[in-house]
């Protein structure tokens, strides 16, 4: 932390314009030497850069904030020179030159405004699901959550609980003073008992953030030549599996990660389902039935005069069928054929995958799933596993501060405090040292 550090941040040369970051203490010292003078705070301004040598090196834009008025809490300059290979290895090389300055660490720029104060944990993981956004519904999830929503609801929350703590001490250390009030606790042990159901509610409302984050799985199955692999190709838009007419023909599983309304899906190809004695081919099946045990979805394939089975209550073991939603998809409609133990299924899907009107049907169904299954509105939601975890450990604290009226009060109010603390620990306000380096090392170097 000592050190001044700095980085490429603008992505990988040549490009247009290259900017480098630059944070720390040194940091006024090097724009002086490289520039010549500290340009105004906040102000851009353009500089020639000049190595200790006075070597010219590049022309450059520069700016400089000065800190905690910045994004690291630190002196941070921005060095936007051409994006030439040449010229950002020198730039680079003579902050290298620099005692006390060296190449950033991934997520080091981040992880030393959390170290600042300037961002909680929230904030930091809601900057890396921004960067890593792939749709709009991503996007806007990660925004909300970086502008620091989720990490205030928590916050508050903590707040609360560290305010129920502070009577319950009062009611029983101070008991017999005239400006403490008669018996808080039963006020306390509502609201602590309210503050749990808003839990619950959140924890359930969450469901949601967790899967737009991560994206729904919506998986193929159905027997072997049901069109499967020709519906993954025709979603995707190009020739993700091969298509041929020889029965068994995929044998692993294939994703593909798609953009429905905003929404990320990811589309998985599997085997078809059939009993076999090759080796490879069980190894397929049993891949494919694994896939659809944690799907949201489960595309059925049925094509016409299909091979057994075609019939997803046969096909399909109880323990996928009766807990993964299922959709049967007529395969093949361009033929004249079909499958007349269907006839009377009012919720199937008929396509074709020859044209896209063929398909328009699938996509307005994928679509509409996606958005009602992980639609979040407005509302800030736990979006990781980390969060859930914590999340349920105070909530089970309150439960047991609430509902365990024969123990001592004291002993009621440490699982208040368990509760605060396991709220802390989401924003990193107590105890995350040991979940930094696994937070921070998935972000890209320069951020």
């Amino acid at each position: 932390m000592n050190d001044t550090i700095y980085a490429l941040s603008s992505g990988a040369v040549p490009s247009g314009v290259a900017v480098i970051r630059i944070s720390g203490g040194q940091t006024r010292k090097i724009i002086k030497s490289l520039c010549g003078a500290v340009p105004p705070v906040r102000k851009a301004s353009v500089r020639v850069l000049r190595d200790k040598d006075g070597t010219p090196l590049d022309e450059a834009l520069v700016l400089f904030f000065g800190g905690p008025a910045s994004f690291t809490g630190e002196d941070v300059a921005e060095l936007q020179c051409h994006g030439g290979r040449a010229v950002v290895a020198s730039i680079l090389n003579a902050l290298s030159s620099f005692e006390g300055c060296r190449p950033a660490e991934p997520g080091e720029f981040t992880r030393r405004a959390f170290e600042q104060g300037r961002l909680d944990l929230t904030e930091v993981e809601g900057l890396s699901d921004l960067i890593a956004a792939e749709t709009e519904q991503q996007r806007r999830q990660a925004f909300r959550q970086m502008g620091g929503a989720l990490g205030s609801l928590y916050e508050d929350w903590r707040k609360r609980l560290i305010h129920m703590r502070a009577m319950i001490e009062a009611d029983f250390d101070f008991a017999d003073e005239e400006d403490v009030p008669g018996s808080v606790a039963d006020e306390v042990w509502r609201e602590a008992s309210d503050l749990a159901a808003e839990i619950t509610d959140h924890l359930n409302k969450s469901k949601s953030g967790e899967r737009l984050r991560s994206g729904l799985q919506v998986v193929l199955m159905g027997a072997p030549n049901a069109g499967k692999s020709s519906l993954l190709n025709a979603l995707a838009g190009r020739d993700v599996a091969i298509v041929t007419e020889e029965a068994g023909t995929t044998r692993d599983v294939i994703e593909v990660h798609m953009d429905l309304g905003g929404y990320p899906v990811t589309l998985v190809d599997t085997a078809g389902l059939r009993q076999t004695e090759g080796i490879v081919e069980r190894e397929g099946i049993r891949r494919a039935e694994e896939r659809g045990q944690g799907a949201d979805l489960i595309l059925w394939a049925v094509e016409p005069e299909g091979i057994e089975p075609t019939d997803p209550d046969q096909g399909l073991k109880p323990s996928i069928r009766e807990v993964v939603p299922l959709r049967v998809v007529r395969t093949k409609q361009d033929r004249d054929r079909f499958d007349s133990r269907f006839l009377g299924v009012t919720d199937d899907i008929r396509c074709s995958t020859k044209d896209v009107d063929g398909m328009r049907d699938l996509l307005a169904f994928l679509t509409r799933f996606a958005e009602e299954t992980i639609s979040v509105g407005e509302a800030p939601l736990a979006t990781r596993a980390r969060h859930r975890h914590y999340l349920n450990e105070a909530e089970t604290s309150l439960r047991l501060a609430v509902d365990q009226m024969h123990l001592p009060v004291e002993l009621r109010a440490e699982d208040l405090r368990r509760a605060a603390d396991a709220l802390g620990r989401i924003t990193g306000r107590i105890d995350v040292e040991d979940l930094l380096d696994v937070i921070f090392r998935d972000f890209c170097i320069g951020k």
